[in-house]
């Protein structure tokens, strides 16, 4: 059981939870930088107008803006060859409807690439990253208008035409099946026009949830395109949460609603993605929802022309699914269900489960036809305690090593099962703003940032025990798990 030579190590982050300088050089405002933090007994809350006494986390975040240069040092200090990180679109279009890019933006870009590759390490892209400018919130509603995909398709055609020099693969939207959920209305269509509260108090109708992820997979595909057309070089995936439930009993009723919730909630998407058209699911799901959809015969071509050549996903955590309306539920933030007796759980309620790992990678393998595939988030969410020892920061971390080491134990696993599993980047890598919470202290980092809830710290960085174990399993090539 070995990973394949030329796999591809390394860490994932998002340009909003990790940048800052949120206004400088040109950059407009994105919906992030109009969320305040929250924690996991407070959602996060969106303000249509900026409050001048609250803490709006995605301005400052951890400042990689100004660290760069520090960060991927340390980066391939652990050995990466991978780099999985995301463009800020209000960096290059600030309002996303400027006929011409911020050239301010794009040169901060070409900065960062050029310092991966002087460092032996390859960009992974991501174009769209839960990052949309907010003036598209204010004119269109969000993605709820079919306008925002020739905004989209400029943007990315812009970035394609500039980077694909150098950056080899992208992946057009990241966790595009979260516009399906509640909280995917802020994070990731959009539809938050008018409104100021929390993230758990928007409520769209299905149509328009589901038109909204029409227009970002019409987008998607469109862009996929011109890339297939123009720069044969260039491998364009899509970017799955992927929210693995279990049936809790063998109830056959219980088989069946998981069933229906793993079709809503991951192939829907990917089947659109990989195969070029909606599931033959998709028909039955609309009209049990009343859902109304426009579609018109030039989206279909588009989405037929425009399928991906690898596929990647997030990987967190499982749930399970019952009938029972007195199944026991799991507390927590983000993406919750039903609970599993058989597994452990974060300090966030999210149930780690190394074993699913296994399980739906080769699910996915079985119904793509093996098509490559690539795990880019992956981690845990703790509190991390800073300790002086000789004189010397340290963080002790043996529960994020831990979750490391059962999860790489079931990707080689996998691999051994015939698994195409091309790479693997870490969630977090160095301590970020958190998406769900808006938190500091929810660290997924192997790097410790100085950074707080209440926006204090210096930034400065240091290496947590999960660095230098993460370092040793890159130089194995995933094989010294000690």
């Amino acid at each position: 059981m070995a990973f394949p030579k030329g796999f591809l190590w390394g860490g994932a982050t998002a340009a909003n939870q990790y940048e800052g300088a949120w206004d400088a050089d040109g950059k407009g405002a994105s919906v992030p930088d109009h969320m305040r933090g929250g924690d996991i007994n407070t959602p996060r809350q969106i303000d249509e107008k900026w409050d001048s006494n609250a803490l709006y986390p995605s301005w400052e975040a951890i400042d990689f803006y100004h660290h760069y240069e520090e960060d991927i040092a340390l980066f391939a200090e652990m050995g990466w060859n991978v780099f999985r990180m995301s463009i800020n679109w209000t960096r290059i279009f600030p309002t996303g409807m400027e006929e011409e890019p911020n050239e301010a933006g794009l040169a901060f870009y070409d900065k960062v690439f050029d310092c991966c590759h002087a460092h032996g390490i390859e960009p992974l892209v991501t174009i769209s990253h839960y990052e949309l400018p907010y003036a598209l919130v204010e004119k269109y509603d969000g993605w709820l208008s079919r306008d925002l995909i020739d905004l989209f398709f400029r943007y990315g055609k812009t970035v394609l035409d500039r980077f694909h020099n150098k950056v080899r693969h992208f992946l057009t939207f990241n966790e595009i099946n979260v516009g399906l959920m509640d909280m995917g209305n802020t994070l990731s269509t959009g539809l938050i026009k008018g409104f100021t509260g929390t993230m758990a108090n928007i409520h769209r109708t299905p149509t328009e949830r589901f038109q909204a992820l029409h227009n970002q997979l019409v987008a998607s595909a469109k862009l996929i395109k011109y890339a297939h057309d123009t720069y044969p070089n260039a491998k364009m995936g899509n970017m799955i949460c992927f929210l693995s439930t279990y049936a809790l009993t063998c109830n056959p009723a219980d088989v069946l609603a998981n069933q229906a919730l793993m079709r809503e909630r991951n192939w829907y998407c990917s089947d659109v993605q990989v195969r070029g058209h909606y599931p033959l699911f998709a028909k039955r799901l609309w009209a049990e929802q009343g859902i109304e959809l426009d579609i018109t015969p030039e989206d279909e071509k588009i989405l037929a022309e425009g399928t991906i050549d690898f596929y990647t996903f997030s990987y967190y955590q499982t749930n399970t699914v019952s009938v029972d309306p007195n199944a026991e539920q799991m507390s927590g933030n983000m993406t919750m269900g039903g609970k599993n007796p058989y597994l452990k759980a974060t300090e966030w309620g999210w149930q780690i489960d190394p074993t699913g790992l296994r399980i739906f990678l080769n699910e996915i393998a079985d119904r793509y036809d093996n098509m490559p595939l690539m795990v880019v988030e992956n981690g845990m969410g703790a509190f991390d305690e800073v300790i002086i020892e000789d004189g010397v920061e340290r963080i002790h971390d043996p529960y994020r090593i831990d979750y490391l080491r059962e999860h790489v134990k079931a990707m080689r696993e996998a691999v051994d099962d015939g698994v195409n599993l091309m790479g693997y980047t870490w969630w977090g890598p160095i301590d970020v703003v958190s998406a769900g919470t808006g938190e500091m202290r929810k660290r997924y980092g192997f790097i410790y940032v100085d950074k707080h809830d209440d926006g204090t710290g210096d930034l400065h960085r240091a290496r947590k025990d999960s660095f230098y174990f993460y370092k040793k399993l890159i130089a194995s090539n995933g094989d010294d798990l000690a």
